[in-house]
């Protein structure tokens, strides 16, 4: 979605650079569901009410075959977004301090260059920070779904449904009243912008 603009390409206008309200907006639900056919049936009456695929993430015990259904992501799966977000705001801190120490104790030319050296402290250190943590949170499973570790080991199936936030409980209603065998779990409040 670039547009150009004489030698210039520019990113679209507002704070999603290409994504709609909507898409920035929303919130994920959460499902356990105890068969893939059940999982299949529930995915049809998703897509019947316009959730989108890609916004319907299934994970299940390692070696199910989850057939058509879609899969959750490796981002999903692994912990990166939360460790880059826990890591960007330790970085970014630990970077702040240690321009702020630079500038206490060096020598009179640092002390005027002290707004930039303290800025690129934090921007360095949150830029590292983020780094580490997102190498690190890659080979750690999702904290984020810890307390459906237990269900997915038993045989069960985790639907994650990222739908607008308006229409949670219509989705939630949805699935809740044609399958009481799927079990709501809750919503997180805002989904993660990568996955």
């Amino acid at each position: 979605m670039l547009r150009r603009i004489g030698d210039f390409t520019a990113l679209p206008a507002g704070p999603g650079h290409g994504r709609t309200d909507e898409e920035i907006r929303m919130k994920r639900i959460y499902f356990l569901v105890p068969t893939i056919e059940l999982a299949k049936t529930i995915v049809d009456e998703l897509l019947l009410a316009r959730i989108e695929e890609r916004h319907i993430h299934i994970l299940a015990k390692r070696g199910t075959p989850l057939e058509n259904l879609p899969e959750a992501s490796f981002l999903q799966k692994s912990d990166f977004i939360p460790a880059m977000e826990r890591g960007l705001a330790l970085g970014g801190t630990v970077g702040t301090l240690a321009g702020l120490v630079a500038v206490a104790l060096g020598p009179l030319s640092l002390v005027v260059a002290g707004g930039g050296v303290v800025l690129a402290g934090g921007l360095a250190g949150a830029g590292v920070g983020a780094w580490l943590s997102g190498m690190v949170g890659l080979n750690v499973g999702n904290t984020r779904l810890k307390p459906f570790e237990e269900a997915i080991e038993r045989g069960e199936l985790l639907m994650m449904i990222d739908v607008p936030r308006d229409r949670v409980a219509e989705i939630t209603e949805l699935v809740a009243t044609h399958h009481p065998e799927a079990h709501p779990e809750g919503t997180e409040p805002t989904i993660p912008a990568f996955p």
